[in-house]
């Protein structure tokens, strides 16, 4: 079978290098689509629920909240882990699945769960909700909302804080790909209603019936439709609070027929709300920060691409003299990265093609080798792309030209050899059927070595695939990237590297000592001296290997490691 597609390759050239040109363009193509980010999304398949109730203290939060929460979540499908945590007027439920639950389904079963939840919650202690569609890998963008002049005072930092939610954020959050806006710093704007207990007292008012005044006038109400004149009116009342001053006009009581106003017993003023900690920048005082959270699995640096331009959108809707700085764009270190990435790839195939060019002493030669690279490269973009695999440190990093070009070098340097020979025995040139036979027969007799050498490596890279939870999400996409593009390079050495030796080698080329050779001649003088004398010493030798072993042992334990290589992103985190 495998011969038969190395004697197609070699007759139907145009057949093959159609096949080839389909492969660069859709590996461009495919280049382009390809999801990019820094390091791979380790998150666990998680969904958090949270429930704010500002007035319990963190042992009556798990209590009435977090409890009744974990229970109705107990008996969830394929339900991994739940944990919580339980604080000072918060509740965070965190639900945890199977990595092969879709993350929607599972919200979705979280989500019916939690009518359950909230019976089971004192009434007015708080309603759980679902967190955002993020991870931890989430945060994508950061940005501040500041005054265009540092000295500049005409705007409070509550008047920041209310531009942020009101302008910036709304905007924001319809971008593709943004799941979440959250604002840091500032004060969020308030109507406070400061009531007098004298007059609390003198119109015999309770709290409870203030705060249920407030809350029934802050609303439109329908009273149906009139005709008239063959045209139909529709009746409303309208009662939305849009302004300080329609606080001023609610009718808390009526006394004798006499409205009593809330403005009647109360001060009601702009205030700030309750906060814990703020944002400074450059040592100029508080400013207004936001963090863009990116949707789970999506393509975080086209979402900070997008996020950046909106940002450029939102600039000129914005009150005069405020502006929005960038301080944090993940599309950087994903830039930093995959730049760093390709210098190291495009400098390891330099290396590569120089070496080969020397070593086989034939430019034709080298040439054939070295195209194998992009090819195989381009293969596995394609397959990365199928089989949804990001391009990031780890998946692009462990790509090895050594092992892509392997199979390929010994095809190529047995047939420059086969074809030498021949020419030397023959002492002319070949003819063109001459030449493509000894281009199919060299091929042929080595080609299942070229297979083999490629498929052990492969193997290596099996028990990879076995791996579950953080340690697989964070290597599989190595072992793919490393497979599809050595599954690539077999194909190659198949049908395109004998078509390609049958194009352009020549058909007089002749047997002549390479740098190779030397090389090799230079090695032999050393190592054939030594392999006679470890022969003669067996006992020694096997001694000595063992020692180097225990060392080697020994050392090993000692060595330090990591769990992910370090990004420098040029900031300090000063806690």
């Amino acid at each position: 079978m495998i011969n038969k597609i190395i004697a197609f390759s070699i007759k139907q050239k145009p057949v093959i290098g159609m096949l080839v040109i389909i492969l660069i363009l859709a590996g461009v193509y495919y280049s382009i689509k390809l999801p990019i980010d820094a390091v791979p999304d380790i998150t666990n398949n998680q969904i958090q629920i949270i429930t704010s109730s500002p007035a319990l203290s963190a042992a009556e939060v798990e209590r009435f909240i977090t409890y009744p929460v974990e229970i109705a979540m107990k008996n969830l499908p394929d339900l991994a882990e739940l944990r919580s945590i339980s604080k000072f007027g918060i509740s965070v439920v965190t639900v945890v699945f199977d990595d092969n639950v879709e993350i929607y389904f599972a919200r979705n079963l979280v989500f019916q769960k939690l009518k359950e939840a909230e019976e089971n919650i004192p009434e007015g202690l708080g309603k759980p909700e679902l967190a955002p569609v993020s991870t931890g890998l989430g945060e994508i963008y950061q940005y501040i909302v500041r005054p265009e002049n540092r000295n500049d005072t005409s705007y409070s930092d509550m008047e920041l804080r209310t531009i942020q939610d009101w302008i910036v954020k709304k905007q924001l959050l319809g971008t593709e790909g943004v799941a979440e806006v959250n604002s840091f710093g500032g004060y969020e704007q308030q109507y406070h209603v400061l009531i007098n207990p004298d007059a609390l007292k003198s119109y015999d008012l309770t709290l409870r019936e203030i705060y249920d005044a407030v809350l029934k006038n802050n609303s439109n109400v329908g009273g149906g439709y009139i005709v008239k004149n063959s045209d139909q009116y529709s009746v409303r009342g309208i009662g939305l609070i849009e302004k300080i001053e329609d606080l001023h006009r609610i009718v808390v009581k009526s006394n004798h027929g006499i409205p009593v106003y809330l403005e009647q017993i109360a001060d009601i003023e702009y205030g700030k709300g309750l906060r814990v900690g703020g944002v400074t920048q450059d040592g100029y005082g508080e400013v207004v920060s936001g963090i863009v959270m990116m949707l789970k699995g999506a393509n975080s640096r086209e979402v900070a691409q997008r996020v950046h331009n909106k940002i450029e959108e939102i600039k000129p809707s914005l009150p005069p003299g405020v502006t929005i700085d960038e301080f944090y764009n993940r599309e950087d270190l994903i830039d930093n990265t995959i730049n760093t990435v390709k210098t190291n790839l495009l400098e390891g195939g330099l290396i590569v093609i120089a070496v080969l060019v020397l070593l086989l002493g034939n430019f034709r030669a080298g040439f054939i080798v070295a195209s194998v690279i992009p090819l195989s490269m381009l293969f596995a973009v394609i397959m990365m792309n199928l089989f949804e695999v990001s391009g990031n440190l780890m998946s692009l990093g462990a790509i090895d030209f050594g092992l892509i070009v392997d199979g390929a070098v010994i095809i190529v340097e047995s047939v420059i050899v086969a074809i030498a020979t021949k020419i030397r025995l023959n002492k002319n040139s070949l003819s063109k059927e001459e030449f493509n036979e000894t281009v199919y027969t060299s091929t042929s007799e080595i080609i299942k070595s070229a297979i083999f050498g490629v498929l052990i490596i492969i193997v290596v890279y099996l028990p990879i695939f076995s791996l579950g939870g953080i340690e697989g999400k964070m290597f599989k996409p190595m072992a793919f990237t490393v497979g599809f593009a050595l599954i690539g390079a077999l194909l190659l050495s198949v049908t395109y590297v004998p078509m390609m030796c049958s194009l352009i080698l020549k058909r007089d080329l002749k047997e002549k000592e390479t740098l190779s050779d030397r090389i090799m001649n230079f090695f032999k003088k050393i190592y054939l001296p030594l392999l006679e004398f470890v022969l003669r010493k067996k006992a020694m030798t096997v001694c000595i290997a063992l020692i180097f072993l225990i060392i080697s042992l020994i050392s090993f334990t000692k060595l330090g490691g990591e769990f992910i290589p370090k990004l420098d992103e040029g900031i300090l985190h000063i806690r």
